[in-house]
Formats: C-alpha cells, sequence, structure tokens
C-alpha cells in the first residue's frame, strides 16, 4: 500500500521545506512537488509539518527496581510513546549479578519481543564485570546492541568501581562500541544518606538534598577524564546541572569523544517540587536541582554542548494501593507509597515518554529557546547518528524507513494523568496547556496513531539491530 503526504511542511535537523512525501514498503521512496497519488492514498497535510519519528535513547521498560517494576511494559509504554511522536526508542537490559549479558539480553526479549508496538533496540547495562563477561562485550557489537552502560552510584546495588569502568572503556572502544555512564559519586550519596537517616531527615526533600550537583559533577569529570585516558568515546546520561555541563564542554574542547544528553523534566523542576505532600512524584536520580540549572540546560542544548534529549521514562504509580484502569482493565503495582514512611525507599523514576516531544515543541520551540530544526536534531536525527540507527532512522530521506509524524501545531491540549496513555497515576506536566501535537504517526508506512485513534498491536515493533562505530558530534 502506497501513502502520499501531500502540502505539508517537512521539517528535518538541517532544513524545513514544503514537499509531498511518498511511502512505498515500508520506507520513503520519493521526495517532491506535486506529486501524483497514482494508486496511493493520499494525506492532506495542509497547514502542518511532516517530521521523523521521534528516537528516545533512555527508557526503562518494567524494570526490576526498589521491591517493584516500572508500571509500563514494553506495549503500553511504546503505545504512550507512539502517541507523543516517538517511533523508536532503546531500553536497558540491566545485568543481574552472576549473569552473562547474553542472559541479560534473553530476559529482555522475552519481555518485549510478543508486546513491542514501535521499533526498540537495546543497551546493555554492566554491574558485574567478571573476566567471562569481559569477554562477552565485543560479541556484543555483531549482535547488533553496540552501546554498554555503567552506574558510577547506588552502591551496593548497581555500582561499579574505577577500575571496572576503565576497562570496559577500553573493551568496549575496541570493538567500536559507545559507553554510557550514570554520573554520580555514589561513595559520596551513600555517606549522606545515612547521615540525614540518622538525623531523623526522611522528607521526600531529602532525596534531592543527598544527591548534591557536585556529586553528579565530580562524577561526570571523573568519567570524561577516565574516558580520555582509554582512548574511548563516552556519552553521560541525564544530565542535569549546570557544572556537569561544564565538565563535558571542558572535555570537549580538548578533543575528548564526550557527548551528553538531559531529559525533558530536568528543564522545568526543582527540589520545590520534592517539598510538595506529593513530593514523590518528582523522586529520579539524578535529581531535580534549581531554576538556575534550566537555563544553563536550554543553553547547552541549544548551542550543542548536549547532543540529545531523552526521557528516562521509569514511571511507578503514585498510590500503588489503588487499582487504575488501562485498556479497560484493573492495572495495579506496588509504586510510590514503598518509601511514604522515608525518601530512601521511595522507587526512583518519572514518567516522559509520551510529554517530551509536545513539551519541547511548545516550551522549546513555542518559546524561542531552540529552533523546529533543532527539536528534530535533538529528538530525531542525532539519537539515531550517535546510536547506530542513522540513516535508516531519524531523517525524511529516501530510502530511510517510513517513521513520519504529522504534526498539527495549531491544535492545543491540556496535559493530564487522564488523557495520558502512559501507564500511571499522574502526569509530571499535569495541567499545562500545549500547543503542538502529533495528529498522525506513521511506523515504517503504517499509521499507529490517527487522532485520538490507536492502530497499533503487541509484536508489531520490531527490535533493532544497530551499527558499531557510531557518529561522535
Amino acid at each position: 500500500m502506497k501513502t502520499l503526504i501531500k502540502n505539508g511542511t517537512l521539517v528535518t535537523a538541517a532544513e524545513t521545506f514544503p514537499a509531498d512525501l511518498l511511502i512505498e514498503d515500508n520506507k520513503i521512496v520519493l521526495l517532491g512537488h506535486e506529486l501524483r497519488p497514482e494508486g496511493a492514498r493520499v494525506v492532506d497535510a495542509s497547514g502542518k509539518y511532516v517530521l521523523p519519528g521521534g528516537i528516545d535513547v533512555h527508557t526503562h521498560m518494567e524494570l526490576p527496581f526498589f521491591g517493584t517494576f516500572a508500571s509500563d511494559d514494553f506495549y503500553s509504554g511504546q503505545k504512550a510513546a507512539a502517541f507523543g511522536g516517538t517511533t523508536t526508542h532503546i531500553d536497558f537490559v540491566i545485568q543481574g549479578k552472576g549473569e552473562s549479558l547474553h542472559q541479560a539480553m534473553e530476559n529482555w526479549h522475552k519481555k518485549s519481543d510478543a508486546r513491542a508496538a514501535i521499533d526498540y533496540g537495546f543497551h546493555l547495562a554492566i554491574t558485574d564485570l567478571t573476566p567471562a563477561v569481559m569477554d562477552e562485550i565485543p560479541t556484543l557489537a555483531g549482535e547488533g546492541i553496540t552501546s554498554l552502560k555503567l552506574f558510577l552510584a547506588y552502591k551496593g546495588v548497581l555500582q561499579v568501581d574505577d577500575t571496572t569502568f576503565f576497562k570496559a572503556l577500553m573493551k568496549a572502544a575496541e570493538a567500536g562500541m559507545l559507553t554510557m555512564v550514570h554520573a554520580e559519586n555514589g561513595d559520596v550519596i551513600d555517606t549522606l544518606i545515612k547521615a540525614a537517616l540518622a538525623k531523623g531527615h526522611r522528607a521526600a526533600e531529602w532525596h534531592a538534598l543527598t544527591h548534591p550537583a557536585w556529586a553528579e559533577a565530580e562524577a561526570t569529570m571523573r568519567a570524561v577524564a577516565l574516558a580520555g585516558m582509554a582512548g574511548a568515546p563516552l556519552y553521560v546520561v541525564h544530565v542535569t546541572n549546570a557544572m556537569a555541563v561544564d565538565q563535558i564542554t571542558y572535555g570537549r574542547a580538548r578533543g575528548l569523544s564526550v557527548m551528553g544528553e538531559t531529559c525533558t523534566q530536568y528543564f522545568f523542576f526543582t527540589v520545590d517540587n520534592l517539598r510538595q505532600p506529593d513530593g514523590s512524584k518528582w523522586v529520579c536520580s539524578p535529581p531535580m536541582r534549581t531554576a538556575a540549572d534550566h537555563a544553563a540546560l536550554w543553553e547547552a542544548v541549544r548551542s550543542n554542548a548536549l547532543q540529545a534529549v531523552s526521557t528516562d521514562h521509569c514511571p511507578f504509580l503514585f498510590d500503588g494501593t489503588k487499582p487504575i484502569e488501562y485498556e479497560g482493565q484493573p492495572f495495579v503495582m506496588p509504586g510510590k507509597e514503598l518509601g511514604s514512611d522515608s525518601f530512601d525507599k521511595i522507587p526512583n523514576g518519572v514518567p516522559g515518554i509520551e510529554d517530551r516531544m509536545p513539551i519541547l515543541w511548545t516550551y522549546g520551540v513555542g518559546q524561542g529557546r531552540i529552533s523546529l530544526n533543532r527539536l528534530v536534531e535533538l529528538c530525531c536525527t542525532n539519537p539515531a547518528k550517535i546510536f547506530g540507527l542513522y540513516p535508516r532512522k531519524g531523517t525524511l530521506a529516501v530510502g530511510a524507513d517510513a517513521d513520519v509524524v504529522i504534526w498539527n501545531p495549531n491544535t492545543t491540549r491540556v496535559m493530564g494523568a487522564r488523557t495520558s496513555h502512559q501507564r500511571t497515576d499522574y502526569n509530571l506536566y499535569e495541567g499545562w496547556e500545549i500547543r503542538g501535537v502529533p495528529e498522525q504517526v506513521y511506523l515504517r508506512g503504517n499509521l499507529l496513531v490517527d487522532g485520538d485513534t490507536w492502530n497499533g498491536e503487541p509484536g508489531g515493533g520490531s527490535w533493532l539491530k544497530r551499527a558499531a562505530h557510531g557518529a561522535v558530534l
């Protein structure tokens, strides 16, 4: 089946131009003016923008964490992604203690393959780097997993030491793989948490107060330095503050292959949100910072000090004692109430995969903080280039997968849990008005989202093998 999208304004990372776009056999086959239908289904995009499908490279579907699981699985989370204009994501496989990397991969495939509604890939998060696991790392690249993640935080659970991190950097670089890092000083944070608890501090705000910005900045600089010594590319995930941006900038100015991302929530929220009666909704790691950091992050994504915006989508129900309705069925899962008596027990994570592009469109493009082309670059093209998916994904070009979003810039909507497709009982942006929403979303030419109508289904998405030696931007 052919689909001809006519009269729209196409937006790529580099250009904005009026054109028609023809889809056939899951691919974009022609761009041009006054294209003839010739048996194609015609979609009129007059007055609308046509974008490549978004790519979110930082998600945690059904993640086991803090004695429960993230409330979105690979179907519900991907459905939400599609309604927000995202057609591809990369999730983190978490290696369990004593597991091989391939065993961990198999566990994630069991969770994802039959449920997936959009296309997706895997990063592999290493927590137990034995000699046998070290030998496994190069084999991953040939199998399509070309990025690793290590944690310098979560002491006693996920945290690795500098020796482990440095060895992984070197081994990954040999195979053309990218190493990602959660950069917070886990030893400092562990000490601060214990001190706070000893003094009787239990409120949610102490999550932020025991994860200071300096702990992130120090770990970021340490990771940058270790990557420089290893001669390895590095990608710093979920950067939250100006000092951490400075460390990445310092390394890049000295020729190191260092990149970074921030997440949508870090542009808007502060520690004050954690001081609200429902403050646990905003608990994630690293935590929300300050208004001054918001301004620094907007400048960082505008100037290319940071190269991508993702979500770290890892939702937990605010009140997991009460079922919510999802697709007509009750759903219940322990959530943030697990930490009702102490901040250190609150599951760390927030929802956001559906919200990212509409929020950035309204408050980024709409308020002049970034250009429309930069939005596409941050949310689509750069992620594809960095993580080995370009030019199949992330752009509107002949031969690319027909992952296409028709965006209506004039439609307004009020954000909230009631209208969200994320399987949660709250939304960080409750009551916020947005202007500009995805009206139709195509995955490889198949219409998944048509206004409020969902046409996707479990198993409709495909797992993506990614190329090694991704771009350093």
